[in-house]
């Protein structure tokens, strides 16, 4: 659904990094010592972004939240989904500063959202939330898969990639429509594989990197 106002894409490495695999796996059991999860930190995001657009359209019109706000928006999600890629596998590059470079997320605002508008996506989102919900307990079997793979030879199947990039770009349109950037109800479906031109260029192999380095 490359034609929906919301695309999201990321570019698979080369090769894998399993020091940044046992750097993921340490903050999974950190965060279950401390009895949180990901899914249900992460969760918040869906709650707290309808009531940030509701307060900023409660303060201006709607077209001045999509011409003023629609950036500010667009861009934490950004920050939040590079955050998500890094820990489901998708890619190597922390997001310390510059989300941009590590996933290509556009969003294209429009619409007359209003503040009732904008907190009832909490309710008519759901459906598509569980469908999410779903596909994602699915995504952590593929991910241990993955992890696997990686473990023994730095890469996985394209398959697999797939797969979790699909579920990825599902929420990238849900948070989108949280936000109410888009007004279009994002679609039941699980697309895979490039969408776009991405912004992420593929991390350079181990072996790139020495020649690089050796070259200077």
């Amino acid at each position: 659904m490359a034609d929906y106002k919301a695309t999201f894409n990321i570019q698979k490495p080369e090769r894998f990094d399993r020091v940044q695999l046992a750097l993921r796996v340490l903050i999974a059991i950190v965060l279950s010592i401390i009895g949180g999860a990901i899914g249900w930190l992460f969760g918040l995001v869906y709650l707290i972004l309808p009531v940030l657009a509701a307060i900023f359209i409660s303060q201006k019109a709607a077209e001045k939240f999509i011409s003023e706000d629609s950036s500010r928006l667009t861009g934490w999600i950004r920050w939040v989904l590079a955050i998500y890629s890094y820990l489901a596998l998708l890619t190597d590059r922390v997001p310390t500063e510059k989300p941009e470079e590590v996933v290509d997320y556009e969003v294209t605002p429009g619409g007359e959202p209003t503040v009732g508008s904008a907190l009832l996506r909490l309710i008519f989102s759901i459906p598509s939330a569980i469908v999410l919900g779903l596909l994602t307990i699915v995504g952590v079997f593929i991910w241990v898969v993955a992890a696997v793979f990686v473990l023994i030879q730095e890469d996985y199947p394209r398959g697999l990639y797939d797969f979790n990039l699909g579920v990825m770009r599902w929420q990238a349109r849900l948070l989108a429509y949280h936000a109410s950037l888009v007004d279009e109800y994002p679609p039941f479906a699980l697309d895979t594989g490039e969408e776009g031109a991405s912004a992420a260029p593929p991390a350079p192999s181990p072996e790139q990197s020495s020649a690089t380095s050796g070259a200077e």
